[in-house]
C-alpha cells in the first residue's frame, strides 16, 4: 500500500489574534494540511520560515513595520522559498501581490470554500516546482495580467486587453472599453513592466497601448495630442513627444 504523503505545512501570519485563529480553525477543516506554527508581525515571520520550513505561509499584508509584501519580497530570496498566500481585508496590493508571485490573493473575511481554492493552487504549485524547465516558467520577462477589485471579490485582466493607464494621486486607473479600475501601482514601475512592444508612454500620466492610437495632432499653441480609437485625446507630454511619433515612424 502507498504511503501517505506528507501534509503541507503551513505559516499562518497575521498581526490580528482573532484572524490567526480563524484561519488556524479553517485549515483545521482541510485534509493534508498542518500548521507549523503563527507569527503576529514580519520579522518574527522570517524568523519561524527559517526555523521550521513552512511549505506555505498564509500572509496578512496590512501589518506594522515590516508589512505582508516585504516578506513576501524577503522570502523570494531564499534557496527554497515557501509558496506565498496573500490573506487581507485590503483590495488594492492585488498587483503588488502578484509581482511577488503570490499564488493567490484571498479577501477576509475568509470563507471556507475559497480558502480550500487557494489551499489546491499552493499544492499546484509545490507539485510542479520539480519539474523539468519550472524555474524557466516561473515568471513571465513582462507583466502579463493585473488583478481588480469588484464588488465580489478579485477580477483577473489580461494586461493585453488595456487600452490605457492613467495615474490618479496615488493610483494608476486600468482602462478597458467603457470600464475602468483603480490599483495600488506607481506609473514607472508600470512602464518598466509592461512589454514596450505592446504599450508606450506619452505623458507622465498616461501609458497607452500602441495599437488604441489612431493618430496624433498638434493644435495652433504647438501642443501634441494622441487620437485614441475610442474618439478620446490624450495630450502628448514634451518629454515623451519622441515616443509618440516613433508610433508613426518619425
Amino acid at each position: 500500500m502507498d504511503a501517505e504523503p506528507d501534509p503541507v505545512r503551513f505559516l499562518v501570519v497575521d498581526d490580528e489574534p482573532l484572524a490567526v485563529e480563524r484561519l488556524q480553525l479553517l485549515l483545521a477543516r482541510i485534509e493534508g494540511v498542518t500548521v507549523a506554527g503563527t507569527a503576529s508581525e514580519g520579522a518574527a515571520a522570517l524568523r519561524l520560515v527559517e526555523a521550521t520550513a513552512p511549505d506555505v505561509v498564509l500572509l496578512d499584508i496590512a501589518m506594522p513595520g515590516m508589512d505582508g509584501i516585504d516578506v513576501a519580497r524577503a522570502l523570494g530570496g531564499l534557496p527554497d522559498p515557501p509558496v506565498v498566500i496573500f490573506v487581507t481585508a485590503f483590495d488594492t496590493f492585488a498587483v503588488a501581490a502578484f509581482d511577488v508571485e503570490a499564488v493567490d490573493y484571498v479577501m477576509k473575511p475568509v470563507a471556507e470554500e475559497r480558502l480550500r481554492r487557494a489551499v489546491e493552487r499552493a499544492r499546484e504549485r509545490l507539485a510542479t516546482r520539480g519539474e523539468p524547465g519550472a524555474e524557466g516558467r516561473k515568471r513571465p520577462k513582462w507583466l502579463e495580467e493585473f488583478w481588480v477589485s469588484e464588488a465580489r471579490g478579485l477580477v483577473r485582466l489580461s494586461a493585453a486587453d488595456v487600452d490605457r493607464i492613467s495615474a490618479e494621486r496615488d493610483y494608476m486607473r486600468l482602462h478597458v472599453g467603457r470600464r475602468s479600475w483603480l490599483i495600488n501601482h506607481t506609473i514607472g514601475r508600470l512602464e518598466a513592466e509592461l512589454d514596450p512592444e505592446r504599450f508606450v508612454r506619452i505623458h507622465r500620466s498616461a501609458i497607452v497601448r500602441r495599437d488604441f492610437v489612431t493618430g496624433l495632432r498638434r493644435d495652433e499653441t504647438g501642443r501634441w495630442y494622441a487620437r485614441l480609437a475610442d474618439g478620446e485625446e490624450q495630450k502628448v507630454g514634451r518629454l515623451y513627444l519622441s515616443n509618440a511619433k516613433a508610433l508613426a515612424g518619425r
